[in-house]
């Protein structure tokens, strides 16, 4: 099995999160998806990098989806969204990519 990288993990959790809330119209099943994600890569952080790094991104990835939201006043939602996406994506790969 091919392994997928947690920066894709997190990345695909803030996008398709807020992709699924926006096009269900169900907020909390966007909810969903993006814990769902974010548990995966919070798990493989954790176990690549130890618990430290984990705690780090994981809590970068809780204040993206956080900061995604005035972000969006600014930028608009959908460049807000691949705005932070990116972010925690760079992080995690920079994290990441040395333990590899």
């Amino acid at each position: 099995m091919a392994k997928v990288p947690t920066a894709a993990v997190a990345a695909s959790g803030l996008i398709g999160g807020y992709a699924i809330a926006r096009w269900t119209k169900k907020r909390p099943l966007g909810g969903v998806a993006l814990a769902a994600a974010g548990s995966v890569a919070a798990y493989e952080w954790n176990r690549q990098a130890g618990p430290r790094a984990a705690t780090a991104l994981t809590t970068a990835y809780v204040a993206a989806f956080a900061g995604s939201h005035p972000l969006a006043k600014k930028l608009g939602a959908w460049p807000a969204v691949f705005t932070v996406a990116g972010t925690v994506a760079a992080a995690s790969w920079a994290v990441t990519r040395r333990v590899a």
